[in-house]
């Protein structure tokens, strides 16, 4: 008797869970990962698949809760299961759009997923409008991500509005889903008190705790990833900086100009030898760098220099480490076999991330092409997983990394994309409140004139 129950229970509890599954079907349907090894793939196709296994870090591994963009693939560093990342959500969701317009999942899957990302933030905790680097994302309540980071991040809530904007820009339809990711983008957008973080003062500060004030006072300034920060801060429709701000603040920095040559390509800005990639890529997944040029630099030019620069010095490879070549290449932040570390030729452990050469697609695409062809084919079975390729790789050390993080996988989807359409760029530069940002700081771009 006892059995017959539990099977009867069992029965109705997978006719539950089946029903359940229908109903959602429209929000949520995984994709298949391709493991094995293709060795007759078409460019396209190879970027196609690329593209897709990768955007499966959002879309199936996305938290289940708040549909954001986990912290990383492996628990690590005591984060825990519920921890999710605000810029790291910002690129998922330009990933989503991508993946609804590649046909990886519908239109509907798409702005299900967006909507469900962007009410949880709208109830998520802010500070002065601004979000937190880390979130829990079953409460919406602030993770800290070091002891006194337990309130605004203002980089990462330009990573993620850099996302959401673009969202709000192709989330277009007269229906009451996307009306409604609409409605709450701008409304959040609009609360974000961005000329409220200058402290009086004509730069930007990074962080602000309801615990803990300013005490980080960490100014943003130099040539680093935060350029999508002051355009933001600028484009404001009701909090926006001074243009004040962005000369005295963000340019005025013994680490913003350069002009010097390294591996015989000359660098406009930043460090020397231009310091991780992710300076030239995080802040224009929307930002089209195309034609962007102000009396400081083209930024067109900065990036693809900074990247040329990378792969010349793992060709020249003065440490002669394992596995650096012309097919090989690319120095970001990411996991090493010494735990994180933000690569550079100036401060090289060895270790290849493959978001470095594949999310440069846009300024070195037959480098970057011939990189991925070598990540794939001749180091796919060490590097390629059902989210893409790993985070990084060491050849010197025989060590590949097992995890992935939400802000080295969204920029492989989006940059790689936009090298091949330009769809993200297009839709973040359709922005009225971009294009004044830009005006205001005096940025010239290209965009506005077609």
């Amino acid at each position: 008797m006892k059995l017959k129950s539990l099977l009867s229970l069992l029965i109705l509890t997978t006719l539950t869970f089946h029903a359940i599954a229908q109903k959602n079907k429209v929000a949520f349907q995984g994709i298949k990962a391709e493991m094995k090894i293709q060795k007759k793939l078409t460019d396209d196709q190879l970027l196609d698949l690329v593209q897709k296994q990768t955007f499966r870090y959002f879309w199936d591994f996305g938290h289940p809760v708040s549909g954001m963009a986990r912290e990383r693939s492996n628990v690590a560093f005591e984060y825990g299961n519920e921890v999710v990342t605000t810029g790291g959500t910002g690129f998922g969701v330009m990933a989503t759009i991508v993946a609804a317009e590649r046909k990886f999942i519908t239109r509907e899957q798409a702005a299900a997923r967006t909507k469900k990302i962007v009410d949880f933030l709208y109830k998520a905790d802010q500070f002065h409008g601004a979000f937190p680097h880390w979130l829990n994302g079953e409460t919406g309540k602030v993770i800290r991500f070091s002891p006194k980071d337990d309130g605004a991040d203002l980089v990462e809530t330009s990573l993620l509005f850099q996302g959401l904007l673009t969202a709000r820009q192709y989330y277009t339809a007269d229906n009451a889903v996307e009306t409604d990711i609409r409605n709450k983008i701008l409304w959040m957008w609009e609360d974000v008190e961005w000329n409220w973080f200058t402290q009086q003062q004509n730069v930007l500060y990074w962080h602000w705790s309801p615990n803990n004030g300013w005490s980080m006072n960490h100014p943003i300034k130099g040539w680093n990833e935060c350029f999508i920060t002051y355009v933001l801060a600028a484009s404001s429709p009701k909090s926006p900086i001074d243009k004040k701000v962005y000369e005295e603040g963000w340019a005025n920095s013994n680490t913003f100009f350069n002009g010097k040559k390294f591996e015989g390509i000359t660098l406009p800005l930043g460090f020397d030898f231009g310091g991780p990639l992710f300076f030239s890529q995080y802040s224009f997944t929307g930002l089209d760098p195309r034609g962007l040029k102000d009396r400081y630099a083209d930024y067109f030019e900065q990036n693809k220099n900074h990247t040329l620069i990378n792969r010349a010095y793992c060709i020249e490879n003065p440490k002669h480490f394992k596995g650096y070549g012309e097919n090989s290449w690319g120095l970001t932040a990411s996991d090493s076999w010494q735990g994180y570390a933000a690569h550079s030729p100036s401060e090289d452990l060895s270790v290849i991330s493959p978001t470095a050469a594949l999310s440069a697609f846009p300024y070195t695409p037959e480098y970057s092409m011939k990189a991925l062809k070598h990540f794939y084919f001749d180091l796919g079975d060490k590097i390629w997983s059902e989210y893409g390729f790993v985070d990084g790789f060491s050849e010197e050390h025989n060590w590949y990394a097992k995890s992935h993080l939400a802000i080295d996988q969204g920029p492989i989807i989006c940059m790689i994309e936009n090298y091949r359409t330009g769809l993200l760029w297009k839709l973040f530069m359709s922005s009225p409140d971009v294009k004044n940002g830009l005006n205001r700081l005096g940025i010239e771009s290209s965009a506005f004139a077609k």
